[in-house]
């Protein structure tokens, strides 16, 4: 009755709320759950365990850590559209940043620059930070562009794209920091010669002369 539904919930999130979990866990599925429930609750019910991360609210959402297990589903704490990803502590969270950001460059529409050519930057400097020849100043860049891109971009889908980056910066910043590259002879490596110019000396065939082939 609509009685019974008003009466599940928090006190500024009444109802139910139908949640997507999927992942690492062992049921994942469609649940309905009063809103106020704590994320931890939510995860016991999927059969998650040993979660290092949360992605809230789909790709353009938040990736949360165990420190945010007992925040509450509802609109005045942890708000979601409905979508949950569970990812194991066995996960490299920085290959799904990646992921994410793939699919807002396949997703753009191409008109605003912003969005065009600020996640295709995003991206780029991701990747530098996996590889392992990033510096403290790529960092400072990436949160700089995420930013503008956040602030600038005309739709929507721009301007949460760069969230994998903001929420993994915020609360996963030793993933980063984690792969900085040390100096070397007082100088940081920031640039791959060898990967930049790697598909060039493939189409010229240099790589097959240098090895005799």
């Amino acid at each position: 009755s609509p009685a019974w539904f008003a009466a599940q919930g928090s006190t500024q999130s009444a109802g139910t709320k139908l949640l997507s979990i999927s992942g690492d866990c062992k049921r994942p599925g469609v649940y309905e759950v009063p809103f106020g429930i704590s994320l931890r609750e939510v995860l016991a019910l999927a059969g998650a365990s040993d979660v290092g991360a949360v992605q809230v609210g789909g790709p353009s959402g938040a990736m949360v850590g165990e420190d945010a297990l007992d925040r509450k589903i509802c609109f005045d704490d942890l708000a979601t559209g409905g979508s949950l990803m569970v990812f194991s502590k066995s996960r490299d969270l920085l290959e799904v940043v990646e992921a994410f950001l793939q699919f807002f460059v396949d997703e753009s529409c191409g008109y605003c620059t912003p969005c065009r050519v600020g996640n295709q930057l995003l991206l780029q400097l991701v990747q530098k930070v996996r590889a392992g020849v990033a510096t403290a100043a790529d960092l400072e860049q990436l949160s700089d562009l995420a930013e503008t891109v956040k602030m600038t971009s005309r739709c929507g889908l721009g301007q949460t794209s760069p969230n994998p980056v903001v929420s993994t910066l915020a609360n996963f910043h030793e993933l980063y920091a984690g792969r900085i590259a040390n100096a070397i002879n007082g100088r940081e490596p920031s640039f791959d010669l060898a990967a930049a110019i790697a598909e060039s000396a493939a189409l010229a065939g240099r790589g097959e002369q240098e090895r005799g082939e």
